[in-house]
């Protein structure tokens, strides 16, 4: 072939396990409203920082330490991580990866997240918790377009693997994984009913 593809940009989407999801996610969904009502800190962090919204991100950032709800999900998420490594071809031999930060998100109505990486990592993700219909999804940015220099645009109707945004839809259940240093925000929520997640972070040794 004349044309080959270099330096692609993984992204991985699956469900957090094969059954379960619904009756997990509203135990979850509870036991996150409930940290926003305890986490005044968070609450008072969250009005400067996250219009809006509540995030644990500044306040309570080590979830899986005190809660065994966010340890079962410690689990679960290491085992995609080291799957998603592998796909990646990252050399994990003698090494060892760790679940670093953990943190919730919620986002009522008119709520966003501006555009930023996760430093101090090498895999970063999101699990869906309560996604209202319509709410907005994950958008990521094509890692070189401060390269791009004199590029003309895009066609509109370019190829997936062309373009310089992707968004993935939000869904309760799956879990994406990217690697920390790639770009990525949330739109605002358009929806009336609030959109709950959990972010994390993994570093490894």
């Amino acid at each position: 072939m004349p044309i080959r593809a270099w330096f692609p940009t993984h992204i991985y989407c699956e469900p957090l396990q094969k059954s379960g999801r619904a009756r997990f996610n509203a135990d979850l969904a509870d036991e996150c409203r409930r940290l926003r009502d305890f986490d005044a800190a968070g609450r008072r962090w969250s009005a400067k920082n996250y219009p809006g919204g509540y995030t644990s991100y500044a306040s309570m950032n080590e979830l899986h330490r005190f809660s065994s709800t966010f340890a079962e999900l410690e689990k679960k998420f290491t085992r995609h991580v080291r799957a998603f490594a592998r796909t990646l071809d990252m050399d994990l031999r003698g090494r060892s990866i760790r679940l670093t930060d953990l943190w919730v998100n919620i986002m009522p109505p008119t709520a966003a997240h501006s555009l930023h990486l996760h430093p101090l990592s090498f895999i970063s993700g999101t699990y869906y918790v309560t996604t209202p219909r319509d709410c907005p999804g994950l958008k990521f940015e094509d890692p070189r377009l401060s390269k791009f220099m004199a590029a003309p645009p895009k066609l509109p109707d370019a190829r997936r693997e062309n373009k310089i945004h992707v968004t993935y839809p939000a869904e309760a259940g799956n879990v994406i994984l990217f690697e920390s240093w790639l770009r990525h925000e949330v739109a605002a929520n358009r929806t009336t009913a609030e959109r709950i997640s959990v972010s994390f972070n993994f570093n490894w040794a």
